[in-house]
């Protein structure tokens, strides 16, 4: 299996959008479910242009129920962003919810299943967008796409690069 990455952004049942993404990481997935329960990592997986920090105290917990605030900027504006985590089952899935942040909607289901040779990652976000259909082509979906290219990126560096022979 190859570190390919496939992303694909539609539109929702009920409105709003959908993206999919998955990668395939050479590592067991305990050891990619640890990572991602750091909720630190993210400030890795996300590009500087956004200049994402956690706000929470560290340290943090990662537990059902958790609220994370989070600061970034986006298109020169800064803004603040809380979700919550509304689904906890290691080491096979979490959830996020937006609380207070730019979109209308963001849930952000993230599954990690074994595979032969690691851990196949599966992103599954689905979200709404003030300015609809027009905003969303326009701002969110490059945006998005941009991220999770990044995100690819990043977790190959850190998974696939370091991974033995």
């Amino acid at each position: 299996m190859t570190d390919a990455i496939d992303i694909q952004i539609g539109s929702a049942a009920g409105g709003g959008f959908r993206l999919v993404a998955r990668q395939f990481l050479p590592q067991p997935r305990d050891c990619i479910f640890n990572f991602f329960s750091d909720a630190f990592q993210l400030q890795t997986l996300t590009p500087a242009w956004l200049h994402f920090s956690v706000l929470t105290p560290a340290p943090v917990q990662m537990r059902e129920g958790l609220l994370l605030d989070y600061r970034i900027k986006l298109h020169g504006l800064p803004l603040r962003w809380q979700s919550r985590i509304s689904v906890w089952e290691p080491p096979v899935r979490f959830v996020d919810e937006q609380t207070r942040g730019p979109y209308r909607r963001w849930r952000h289901e993230h599954r990690f299943e074994p595979v032969a040779g690691g851990t196949l990652c599966h992103d599954t976000v689905e979200y709404a967008v003030l300015g609809g259909a027009v905003v969303h082509q326009l701002f969110v979906r490059p945006d998005l796409l941009k991220i999770f290219e990044f995100r690819h990126a990043q977790l190959n560096r850190l998974f696939v690069a370091s991974s033995p022979p």
